[in-house]
């Protein structure tokens, strides 16, 4: 049974610094692609950051790029995001998702798993 677990989320100040983590269970992690996603209140669900299965590729949101970096370490099976620069726009429940198809790409349907979510809040 595949799991993704994310976790770091919380509260923090705009333009300071989290690191969410998803590790990753019942899977061959170092074959997915990975991806963040974020869903705020009255909104849809959005792209956030993709990464490839070798890391070789990476893909960010307009929104987030240059403040937000995507890694992952095939041998924890663990999936990263750090963010950077907080803004109060980027408060959401952010999504951990994993997909077959390798790629990490920027759409919802390349993802076949998709994790619980951790809230991301940050203050003005």
């Amino acid at each position: 049974q595949v799991h993704l677990v994310e976790s770091g989320g919380g509260l923090v100040q705009a333009g300071g610094s989290l690191r969410l983590s998803c590790a990753a269970s019942g899977v061959t992690f170092s074959r997915y692609g990975m991806g963040w996603f974020r869903q705020a209140p009255g909104k849809e669900r959005e792209f956030v950051a993709g990464i490839s299965w070798s890391g070789g590729s990476t893909y960010y949101a307009d929104s987030v790029k240059g403040r937000f970096t995507i890694s992952r370490d095939n041998a924890k099976n663990t999936v990263y995001l750090q963010m950077n620069s907080l803004k109060p726009e980027d408060t959401a429940v952010y999504y951990c998702a994993g997909g077959r198809y390798g790629g990490g790409g920027n759409t919802a349907y390349e993802y076949d798993y998709w994790g619980q979510g951790t809230q991301v809040t940050v203050s003005s």
